[in-house]
């Protein structure tokens, strides 16, 4: 009776861990898309010109770009909530710290959308692209609204990962190089939040913030996968919780 209820509970566990894996995989491919691909291909900071130039010309690949913004932050939602069943019997207080830090980036990151939505009000409507000659600077005005807003969200993108690092590394059913890696990237985040704050021209040129945020990058991707593939080594049922 017992063994069946353990193996009950692995079985519990594994789907949880892989329901995480799943979430994490949307956040990932649909952050990746939204966040990285698209910008780079359309916005040249530059040129402004340029940018009012490739956003109207691929006006659907922007457009894909706040629906991928909508499902990355809405898989986001869900996400720390798995997590949270999943890691509470390691640590209590560093599951519900988990938990908050990652969901109060949710509201900023769905409103700062608002400021994309503005461009495409600026492009699609007629009366408004063509009265202004400064359609392409107020364009880029927007794209800057939304790259602040980023950076704000940006903070709690990295903060979370510290208790969740910590409940990985301690957890017992995940790798310990994981653990240490989601910590490191909380390092990467916050440095990255302070460096464009306080040096907003020189930081970025300084090429730093790229080379600071590959350990988060390794512990993010490798632990959707493994809580996809692998799901847990352990029976978590045997843990208990602490405070």
């Amino acid at each position: 009776m017992v063994i069946l209820l353990k193996n009950s509970n692995m079985d519990t566990n594994k789907k949880t861990a892989r329901i995480a894996g799943l979430f994490y995989l949307i956040v990932v491919l649909s952050g990746l898309f939204h966040l990285l691909y698209v910008p780079g291909k359309l916005i040249n900071w530059q040129n402004p010109a340029i940018t009012l130039q490739n956003i109207i010309a691929n006006e659907t690949m922007f457009r894909l770009s706040l629906l991928a913004g909508c499902i990355c932050y809405t898989a986001f939602l869900f996400l720390p909530l798995v997590l949270y069943k999943l890691l509470l019997p390691v640590n209590k207080t560093h599951a519900v710290a988990m938990a908050a830090l990652a969901l109060l980036s949710v509201p900023i990151s769905f409103v700062n959308l608002l400021n994309k939505f503005a461009v495409l009000t600026l492009i699609s409507k007629p009366e408004y692209a063509a009265a202004p000659p400064d359609l392409a600077a107020q364009v880029m005005q927007q794209l800057q609204y939304y790259s602040n807003g980023n950076l704000i969200a940006s903070l709690f993108w990295g903060l979370w990962l510290l208790p969740f690092g910590w409940l990985v590394y301690r957890s017992g059913f995940l790798p310990k190089a994981l653990g240490v890696l989601l910590m490191a990237g909380c390092t990467g985040y916050v440095m990255n939040f302070v460096g464009e704050l306080v040096f907003p021209t020189g930081y970025k040129q300084s090429g730093i913030d790229s080379w600071i945020s590959i350990p988060g990058g390794l512990g993010e991707i490798g632990t959707c996968l493994w809580l996809l593939v692998m799901g847990v080594k352990v029976n978590t049922a045997t843990a208990t919780v602490t405070k």
